[in-house]
Order: C-alpha cells, then sequence, then structure tokens
C-alpha cells in the first residue's frame, strides 16, 4: 500500500468522501482536493447501537448533501442518519429508522422526502418516508420482487423508479408520485434482458435519454435509450466490463461486474469488476447514448464500490480484500485514470459517497 503525506495546507475543504466499512461497522471520512485529487482523513464514526458486521453498508445522500443515511444489515435491520457538517464534513448521528429487510441498496427521491431500497435476499423493495428531521420512518409500502432485487432508483424527473432483480434477468418498473408517496406497476411492468446477466447497478445520463446497466454475472454493459413520458428502456448496445487475459487473450475468469458511474458532465463511464479488480473505462456520446471502450486499470482487491466526486475530476475505488481506497484523477480530456495513492479505511469497505459544498 503507498502511503504519502496527507492533503496539504491551503487545500478547498469543499468535497467529502464517506466510505461505508461492512466488518469494522464504521463510517470513513475523507476531506478530497479536485482539483488535485489529494485526498485527507478527517473522522471514523461507528455505527450507534450495531454490534454484528453485516455482509454490506450501503449509503446514500440526501439531495441536499446534508444528511447521510447507512443502512445497517444485521438485525434489526435499520437504516441511520447523520448530519453533515459542510465545513468540516463531519458526521454527527441524528437517529435511526426500520428498514423492511436487510437492505442491499438504498436511495432517496429526488425531493429527499423518501428513501428507496432493494432487498437482494428477500426479494422485496421498500418505500420509506423520510422526517423533516432527517430521520427514516416506517415503511409505507413493500412490494414482492423477482430474485434479488438489487438497486432501486429514481428517473431523473421522479416519475417513475425502477429495481432491478439480479436473480430474475429484469427490471421492474414502478410509475411514482412523490406528492402521495404511492408506487404503482408501470406498463411494462418490467424490462428483460437475456438470461445469466443478472442485472445489479444503473445509472441516467445527465441528459435523461440513456440509461446504462451493468450485468453482475455477465459483466455486459448494457445501454438504453430512455422514453422519459413513459418510462420505458429499449436496448441499443451491448459492451463487457472485461479486461483482456494474458497476451490479450479472452479473459477466462468468472465474470462477478459490482458497480457503474458516470462522470457528471457524461462523456466517460466506469464500471468495476471483482475478479479481475478492475475498473474499465468508456467514452460516452451524448447524441447515440453509445460507449466506446478505452480500456481497463487495476485497482483495489474485489472493488465492489466506487464513486465520481460531483466536479467529475477524482474517482475513488474501494477494495473488499484490501480495506483500502484507491483515489485516482480523471483527464478531462481522454477520461483516463491515473491512480494518485491508497489509502487505508475501515474492514471491508463496500460503499463510498461524494458530497460537496459551496
Amino acid at each position: 500500500m503507498v502511503m504519502t503525506s496527507l492533503l496539504a495546507s491551503g487545500a478547498h475543504a469543499d468535497t467529502f468522501a464517506y466510505v461505508g466499512n461492512a466488518d469494522s461497522n464504521d463510517i470513513s471520512v475523507f476531506r478530497i482536493e479536485p482539483a488535485s485529487g489529494k485526498a485527507e482523513a478527517v473522522q471514523t464514526v461507528a455505527l450507534p447501537g450495531v454490534d454484528k458486521p453485516g455482509s454490506s453498508t450501503p449509503l446514500a445522500l440526501s439531495p441536499d448533501h446534508a444528511v447521510l443515511f447507512a443502512g445497517v444489515r444485521a438485525q434489526p435491520y435499520t437504516v441511520l442518519s447523520f448530519a453533515i457538517d459542510a465545513k468540516s464534513g463531519r458526521l454527527t448521528y441524528r437517529g435511526s429508522g426500520p428498514l423492511a429487510d436487510s437492505m442491499a441498496n438504498i436511495a432517496t427521491d429526488r425531493t429527499g422526502k423518501f428513501l428507496f431500497s432493494a432487498s437482494y435476499g428477500g426479494n422485496k423493495v421498500a418505500l420509506n418516508p423520510i422526517g423533516a428531521d432527517g430521520i427514516v420512518q416506517a415503511p409505507t409500502d413493500v412490494i414482492p420482487t423477482g430474485l434479488n432485487a438489487h438497486a432501486f432508483l429514481p428517473s431523473p424527473d421522479n416519475h417513475f423508479v425502477f429495481a432491478t432483480n439480479l436473480g430474475s434477468d429484469q427490471i421492474l418498473s414502478f410509475r411514482f408520485d412523490a406528492a402521495a408517496g404511492t408506487l404503482t406497476p408501470n406498463d411494462p411492468a418490467a424490462i428483460k434482458v437475456a438470461e445469466k446477466n443478472g442485472p445489479r447497478h444503473f445509472v441516467f445520463h445527465p441528459n435523461g435519454k440513456f440509461v446504462y446497466l451493468v450485468n453482475e454475472l455477465s459483466a455486459n454493459l448494457l445501454v438504453f435509450s430512455y422514453d422519459a413520458a413513459q418510462g420505458t428502456w429499449q436496448q441499443i448496445q451491448q459492451a463487457s466490463a472485461l479486461p483482456p487475459g494474458p497476451d490479450d487473450k479472452p479473459f477466462d475468469g468468472k465474470p462477478w461486474a459490482a458497480d457503474i458511474h458516470l462522470t457528471p458532465d457524461g462523456r466517460f463511464l466506469y464500471a468495476s469488476e471483482r475478479t479481475s479488480s478492475t475498473i474499465a473505462a468508456f467514452k460516452v456520446d451524448g447524441e447515440s447514448g453509445k460507449i466506446t471502450p478505452l480500456g481497463s486499470v487495476p485497482t483495489e482487491k474485489q472493488p465492489r464500490g466506487f464513486a465520481i466526486d460531483p466536479s467529475g475530476h477524482v474517482l475513488a475505488a474501494l477494495g473488499e480484500l484490501s480495506n483500502a481506497m484507491s483515489v485516482y484523477t480523471i483527464d478531462q480530456a481522454s477520461g483516463a485514470l491515473k491512480l494518485l495513492q491508497s489509502y487505508p479505511v475501515g474492514k471491508k469497505p463496500n460503499w463510498v459517497e461524494f458530497a460537496s459544498f459551496p
């Protein structure tokens, strides 16, 4: 692990990274300087009342970056709320609310008034109101899904919510009424992908016209055109997050893709693959939505989660088996990743969120 001096004096203090560590039941907080990618450890926060490790620690931010939510995947299943100090980035515990099951993924709606969650083992998704104090209230809607619900995320306009079902090779589609806090099946109610793909995580292009889906079991990246009026997806391209094998031979390991993110300007796309411990990069055509491979780079061992800061200059990747976070700068012309440094975090890190303030 490479360790050098931390953040130099005079750095900007407006961007912070929050790392969820499943085995140590805590959150590592870093200050990040977007221009240089330099990082400084700020705080380690224990998860109050949690004494058993869960399989992961999913995190989510409120839209205004004032609150960080952390899902607890050990019984009793709860979601913890932390207030974020905009100047220091430090977290202060506010309280907790119940989750419907062990949730692999949590996310707020675009208003910040509701929390969406997906249960991989429980084959369900749920909707919880969020109180004015930032504390999550009891679920008001729990919906059975196909096998292995993995992500439950809103559309850019907040009119639809989509749930990946990894074990059923489908994405469920719901209409969402944010005023009433209700979910109803869309028509069609499901978007099917080819068998044994295992849809996991997805992201919308900033222009709202395209969706990018990473499939865990095949490491295929599927590109869809998106009809915002109807909430429908239409596949237009398939690519792969797998790196080449030795001597440029085909990859011969078992695919195990994990995460996917776009730069905020939508020009570059990245996906992590855990078997090879790599991050694949792609150039995105904003007009057609299609992607062009740029190659892969090695990263932390078993990179389950990574994130891109709001400026689009820094990517942080976590290694579940290395207990470390690698920080890269993103070349603004080519999309190439340049490794800056690896930082120790807690045990079994799996999720990272960036928050920025003026």
